[in-house]
This record gives structure tokens, C-alpha cells and sequence, in this order.
């Protein structure tokens, strides 16, 4: 038997060639790509070298601004390496492990030590912000009603500053005190000359002044009256004192005495006429100087930039103390007012000029009802007459 022989035609030869042809083509287009994205991946594996390898920060340390160039990956490691130290209650903007990029803006406030005295104790504190006011409402340190704080909240901190806290508390009290009666002399026609009876008996009036009390830190530290009222109103002792004439004993006496009588009481008359002799209040006394239409007001302690503190140095007294010009009328004389009773020049005015007279009374209200009057003055002298 012969060998079978496999028939080779023409077109078996021809597909071959053609196959080979496209494989080539096709590779040749696979290797380009391949090399393409091969040179691809190196610039881009460079460039990240590159930016890995230097990178600019702008470093800001207290308002002040620096620029860095730096192959460091973490923010801890850039500051090591630039030897720039943080303390404990320093703050950054970012964290010393996050990764840092090329253009990153890192911010460093430095914290300033202070003191605080408050509540009794010294506390020593840290603190980034600019002010006082800033620091204690960041620290939580909280000022309550009347509290002080020096220096002031918009103070710049600075180091070691030393800040103190006062605690201020406002109380309020009430005080009474005995309000004193007066004594009242009047004319009773129905008592002989002489003659003195108790009309009215005296009772004390009663007042209850509002204090207020400030304490700093625990402490009294002033007080003061805010307002007073009367409990209790003062009863006057009135004093009824007789004028009507004693009956006159019959005499019978020789013409020599009768004439010398006669005499001694002409010439007693004209001494009389030559003093300036008057009764006010069952009370006769003998007067400098009488002076008409003087101009009355009134003043009170409570006003403002009034003390309590005569010009003369005594106390401002209602129903004593009067304010006069000295030229008319002498520091420490006494002198009746018609409508007011007796009265004792301890004060003086910038305002009371020439016939100008100011009363003292301690409720400012009542000084301001008195509005302004007119009224005849006697002058007397140092010394207060007294009933007969």
C-alpha cells in the first residue's frame, strides 16, 4: 500500500501568510500602547518624587509669618527639624501626626501664663486668646451681679499678668433710731406771769433708715442710707407759759416817794425804748437787729454733693442748723424766724448772699416743699434765750 500524502492546495498557503500578517500588525500596536503607558506611569511616579521630595509651608508663630522648604512628610517632623518647641498648652491649627502638603498654611498661637486671685485662692492659668475677657469666658470663669475685675476685661494679656477677681455682694438692713421732741414754748394768757404748765407731754419719734451694705470678698467694705421713712411721728413737748399781769397791791406812799416812783419809772420806760426788747414763743428776749423781707429756702443732706458736715464743724441738724452769710448774720449767733422758731447760723452757701437764709431739713422732699419764703429775722446773739 502506498503512503497517503495530505493534499496541499494553493489556497491552504495563501490563508497561512495572511494570519501571520495580522498577528504582526496587531502586536506591533499592543507593544506601542504597552510602551506608552509605561512612560505614563514613570513621569507620574517622578512628579510624585518630586512633590515628595520638597515641599513649601507657611508657618505662622504668633502673628508672625515664615515660609519653609522641606522634604518631611508629618508636621511633628518639619518642626523637630526646624528645632521650633510647643508647650503643653500651646495650639496649632494642625495635628503634629497629620501628613503636611506642598502650599499648607500651619498656624502656632504660643499660650501666656497668668495668675488669678479668686475666692480666696491664686490659680496659675494658660491661655492663646488676646484679652482678659476672652480668656476667663474660654476658661469658664464666670463674673456674677456687682463682681470686679481688674485690670478691666478688654485688657491685653500678657505674660505672668496677674488678674484678681472681687467678689462684691449688696445687702440691705433696716436701723431705727429715736427721733427727738421739741420744746415748745407758748403764751397762755390764762396763767399769771410766772407761771409754767406742761400742755402737752413729749413723746420721741421713731425712723427706720434702709442700709445698704456692700462686702468685697466677704468683707465689709462701706455702707450707706438709700432711704428712710418715719415709723413712728415725734409728739412736741408744749410748755404754756403765763403772761397775764399780777394784780397790783394797793400802796399809799408819801408825795417825796410818790415823786422818786414816778421818776424811776419814766426814766426805767426810756431805758426800756433804748433796747430792742421782744417776746416770741412766751419767750422775751433782747435782739441785735431785726431784718425784714429776708428770702427763706431750704436744703437737705440727701441732695447730691451735700455732706452732713456744718461750715462751722457741727452736724447739720433739722430744726437748728441754718445757713447764712457771715457778714449779716455771725457763725454761731442764734435768731428767731418768724413762722420757724429759733434758729443757729452753723452753715454757709455759695448761693446765701446779703438777707439770704437756707433751712436745714433731713428729708429732701420736705426741703423742696418748703419752696421759697419771706420772712423777719431776729438777731440775737451766741447764747439761745431761754423761757423766763
Amino acid at each position: 500500500m502506498g503512503l497517503f500524502q495530505p493534499e496541499v492546495s494553493h489556497d491552504s498557503q495563501s490563508s497561512s501568510r495572511s494570519f501571520a500578517l495580522r498577528w504582526e500588525q496587531v502586536n506591533t500596536r499592543v507593544l506601542l500602547l504597552a510602551g506608552v503607558i509605561s512612560i505614563a506611569i514613570a513621569l507620574l511616579i517622578l512628579l510624585y518624587v518630586h512633590g515628595q521630595s520638597n515641599k513649601q509651608l507657611v508657618l505662622v508663630i504668633d502673628g508672625q509669618t515664615q515660609t519653609l522648604e522641606t522634604r518631611e512628610a508629618l508636621l511633628g517632623d518639619v518642626l523637630e527639624k526646624e528645632q521650633i518647641s510647643l508647650q503643653p498648652h500651646d495650639e496649632l491649627s494642625l495635628g503634629l501626626s497629620d501628613e503636611i502638603k506642598d502650599g499648607d498654611r500651619v498656624v502656632i498661637n504660643r499660650a501666656q501664663k497668668f495668675s488669678l486671685t479668686a475666692d480666696g485662692a491664686t490659680k496659675t492659668l494658660y491661655t492663646t486668646e488676646d484679652t482678659i475677657g476672652q480668656a476667663i469666658d474660654k476658661l469658664g470663669i464666670n463674673l456674677e451681679g456687682y463682681d470686679k475685675i481688674f485690670p478691666s476685661l478688654d485688657t491685653t494679656i500678657s505674660a505672668d499678668m496677674e488678674i484678681k477677681i472681687v467678689r462684691i455682694n449688696k445687702q440691705t438692713v433696716q436701723r431705727t433710731t429715736n427721733l427727738p421732741f421739741r420744746v415748745i414754748k407758748t403764751a397762755d394768757p390764762s396763767l399769771t406771769v410766772g407761771t409754767v404748765r406742761v400742755a402737752q407731754a413729749g413723746k420721741p419719734g421713731v425712723m427706720v433708715q434702709h442700709i445698704e451694705k456692700i462686702y468685697q470678698d466677704g468683707e465689709l467694705a462701706s455702707m450707706r442710707m438709700i432711704g428712710k421713712e418715719v415709723q413712728t411721728v415725734t409728739k412736741d413737748k408744749i410748755i404754756a407759759v403765763g403772761t397775764k399781769a399780777l394784780p397790783k397791791p394797793t400802796v399809799v406812799a408819801k408825795a417825796t416817794t410818790t415823786s422818786k416812783s414816778s421818776t424811776t419809772s419814766k426814766t426805767t420806760k426810756v431805758s426800756a425804748k433804748t433796747k430792742n426788747v421782744t417776746s416770741k414763743a412766751g419767750v422775751d428776749f433782747e435782739y441785735k437787729k431785726m431784718i425784714k423781707n429776708v428770702s427763706m429756702t431750704a436744703y437737705s443732706s440727701e441732695e447730691p454733693g451735700i455732706g452732713t458736715k456744718t461750715a462751722s464743724g457741727t452736724r447739720v441738724t433739722e430744726g437748728r442748723t441754718i445757713a447764712v452769710d457771715p457778714n449779716v448774720i455771725p457763725i454761731g449767733w442764734w435768731v428767731y424766724i418768724d413762722g420757724l422758731g429759733f434758729r443757729r447760723a452753723e452753715d454757709t452757701g455759695g448761693a446765701i448772699k446779703g438777707n439770704k437764709v437756707d433751712v436745714y431739713y433731713d428729708s429732701l422732699s420736705h426741703a423742696r416743699n418748703f419752696g421759697r419764703k419771706s420772712r423777719t429775722v431776729y438777731v440775737i446773739g451766741p447764747v439761745k434765750p431761754e423761757l423766763n
